[in-house]
């Protein structure tokens, strides 16, 4: 525990949620009301497109920073427990959390949930995990929070207030013409948007089972996830406005081929 600092910053409740690879999506909850896992379990699904939530994570790669008033004192404490799988990443949390002279207690794991054996498992369904795509999200917590099913997505929990896009590029194969098309995408995006993206690119031939979950029936294909309603372009990735038209408040789904 740190010690008592009057000059820290108001109670709040942050929880990190990390995967194999190193990513990282955490949120900073003033209200205590949760423990917000399966929200950043949801999130990683979302963004990284993975098959569900991997809610196998925890706890063995989760951190929790808890800060309050002692009230007999008017002190303000601040607690923080890593797993020691991601211990290493303490100093990173720090930053995050704004908690700079926090020293981390580390958490005993439970027998045999976190063995090396378990997690490693879990590779062939979600080895987008064990990548790092050098992700650091921010989960937005909202005034009256979502409650998640294992069901739910980014999109039906994410607080109305955030900003930014979720965007999947569907392709088929690495060749000469999707290395153009994702110099074409990029240079788009950079000139259209004007708020922040995520763009994850999914190999159909690699992932069949995203493509058909996304009802994608040719490439490229490129879909807006977030925020709703849900849009794409299917063809031709070169033409300014019909990309812009993607981000426009429109009542259908478009296609350009």
């Amino acid at each position: 525990m740190s010690p008592p600092n009057e000059s820290a910053h108001s109670p709040f409740k942050g929880i990190a949620l990390f995967t194999p690879g190193g990513d990282l999506v955490y949120c900073i909850d003033a209200d205590k009301q949760a423990r917000w896992h399966l929200n950043l379990c949801a999130a990683l699904q979302e963004v990284l497109g993975l098959p569900e939530p991997p809610h196998f994570l925890v706890p063995c790669y989760t951190a929790t920073v808890d800060r309050w008033i002692d009230q007999r004192h008017q002190h303000v404490q601040t607690i923080g427990e890593i797993s020691p799988l991601v211990a290493r990443f303490a100093p990173l949390l720090n930053v995050i959390f704004e908690t700079p002279d926090l020293t981390w207690r580390t958490t005993v794991l439970p027998g045999g949930v976190c063995d090396p054996l378990v997690l490693s498992s879990y590779r062939s369904q979600f080895p987008q995990l064990w990548q790092n795509h050098d992700l650091l999200l921010h989960y937005q917590v909202a005034t009256n929070p979502v409650r998640l099913s294992t069901k739910a997505t980014l999109a039906d929990a994410i607080a109305p207030e955030a900003q930014g896009y979720v965007l999947r590029l569907f392709i088929s194969g690495n060749n000469l013409a999707t290395e153009r098309t994702l110099h074409n995408l990029h240079r788009l995006l950079e000139e259209c948007l004007q708020q922040p993206y995520t763009l994850k690119v999914i190999d159909v031939r690699q992932h069949p089972d995203m493509a058909e979950a996304d009802q994608i029936s040719a490439t490229p294909t490129l879909l807006k996830a977030y925020p709703l309603p849900v849009r794409r372009i299917v063809g031709s990735l070169e033409n300014a406005e019909q990309l812009q038209g993607l981000f426009e408040n429109q009542n259908n789904d478009w296609e350009t081929k």
